[in-house]
Order: structure tokens, then C-alpha cells, then sequence
């Protein structure tokens, strides 16, 4: 990702900002998790959810890369 390609950036960004959406939620539902995982570590659930909404967390990362590696220089 040495190269800049801006236009890619800015075609991703609104569908970044409805990932960062998402990222609260999965910021939310980590914590959830996790009160319910330490309280009862026999909820193998929990952690499953847990793993599920770190993925929700890291998303806009995930799609501003996506949008910038399919724009051509």
C-alpha cells in the first residue's frame, strides 16, 4: 500500500462510515460478551460472539483497504 490512490479512499469512505456504525454495535456486543464470559466461563457462546463482534470492530479497516486496492493507479 506504498502507492496513493485516493480515489479509492473516497469511494470507500461512505460505506466505511456505515461499517463504523457496525463497529459501535460490535464494540457493544464484545463487552456484552465478555461481563457474560468472565461471570460464566462455561458459555462457550459467549466467546464465539465475542470473536464475532472484534470482526464487527475491525470492518472499516477491512473495507477502506478493499476500496483501495481494486482503483488502478
Amino acid at each position: 500500500m506504498g502507492d496513493c490512490r485516493p480515489l479509492g479512499f473516497l469511494i470507500g469512505l461512505p460505506f466505511a462510515f456505515l461499517a463504523l456504525i457496525l463497529s459501535a454495535v460490535g464494540a457493544v456486543i464484545w463487552v456484552i460478551g465478555s461481563v457474560i464470559s468472565c461471570l460464566c466461563p462455561c458459555c462457550c457462546c459467549c466467546t464465539g460472539l465475542a470473536n464475532f463482534a472484534v470482526t464487527l470492530v475491525k470492518l472499516p479497516v477491512k473495507i477502506i483497504r478493499w476500496f483501495i486496492e481494486q482503483i488502478p493507479c
